[in-house]
């Protein structure tokens, strides 16, 4: 029998001042049977990062033709396509040539680092493409906030994130290996 994903609801109070976007917004994170809870808090941020009420969640690691959070516009063409882990350049490629902007988000310190040297002469050719790193330990704090039912507020400003729930309150600096241009 296969496994079945567990659900999580994120009610998430996002301000962003960098942007100029405030939004309200109830999410549904569907946590695959494979996938570690550092990951999905991470899809979690990632749609913070970018949020906007259209940024929605995919199949993600139940499909290999989308991104795990996609902005689309009005004519079903990807503006934003988010993508976690350490992809194969191929991969990335694809992304870049599909969307207006790709971001990347690392992690796990250990092999993020090697695939970074491996593959950042090649990623510096695209124009459109940013990458974030979470080294293990922002990972874990992250993870403190994690529950079936969430309810987070979100403050980001000169490229720090304050996060917090009732109980907990954290400051993300994310690393950025490359921004887009």
């Amino acid at each position: 029998m296969a496994l079945k994903a567990t659900i999580y609801k994120a009610a998430v109070n996002v301000a962003d001042l960098d942007r100029n976007q405030f939004l309200d917004a109830s999410l549904t994170l569907a946590r695959h049977p494979s996938e570690t809870e550092e990951r999905m808090m991470l899809r979690l941020l990632a749609w913070i990062m970018y949020a906007d009420e259209r940024l929605q969640f995919t199949r993600g690691l139940s499909a290999d033709d989308e991104p795990e959070v996609w902005l689309l516009n009005d004519h079903l063409g990807v503006d934003l396509w988010i993508e976690m882990g350490l992809p194969e350049e191929r991969r990335i490629k694809k992304a870049c040539s599909r969307s207006k902007q790709v971001a990347l988000f690392t992690y796990n310190s250990r092999a993020a680092e090697i695939w970074w040297q491996q593959n950042q002469a090649a990623l510096a050719g695209y124009a459109n493409l940013s990458i974030w790193y979470f080294d293990d330990a922002k990972l874990n704090h992250l993870t403190t906030l994690a529950a079936r039912n969430m309810s987070l507020q979100a403050t980001l400003q000169e490229g720090t994130i304050w996060l917090s729930d009732d109980r907990n309150n954290l400051e993300i600096n994310p690393v950025s290996w490359q921004l887009a241009q």
